[in-house]
């Protein structure tokens, strides 16, 4: 499904949408350009979820997590600066995926290989304007 958003606002407001109405055990993968919004997206994400904390992108340190109400845990992962899937193997991330933890990550074509199957897959594509998204969210099977 295709959405439009026109502001930073808006744009959290649809990871809000989304976040509200995630499973346990899903896994999140986003896709699109350096500025393209996917951190401000995992923010009301995280907000759709029931997180407190602040949502930083985990950049530098590639992954933060935080507990959610229902006793599994929300991981942001940031691939931005990994070459290759053994360096996101080397992270544990598989260990994560199912359960009761969410899993979202951005720049997930840098290690698509190992991502679940089933998730979500969250694509951003700026548009004229300089805060408009055309923002697809696809469930793979």
């Amino acid at each position: 499904m295709d959405y439009f958003t026109e502001s930073a606002q808006e744009t959290t407001a649809l990871g809000q949408k989304i976040g509200f109405n995630l499973k346990p055990g899903t896994t999140v993968a986003l896709f699109g350009d350096l500025g393209g919004g996917k951190t401000t997206f995992l923010q009301g994400l995280a907000l759709g979820l029931g997180v407190k904390e602040r949502i930083l992108s985990p950049t530098f340190v590639i992954s933060r997590d935080y507990p959610l109400s229902s006793g599994g845990r929300f991981y942001h992962f940031d691939w931005y600066r990994l070459e290759n899937e053994k360096q996101a193997q080397a992270l544990g991330i598989e260990e994560l995926f199912g359960g009761g933890n969410i899993v979202a990550i951005e720049w997930a074509d840098r290690a698509k290989k190992i991502l679940p199957q089933k998730r979500i897959e969250v694509y951003f594509k700026q548009g004229e304007k300089d805060l408009e998204r055309k923002i697809t969210v696809l469930e793979k099977n």
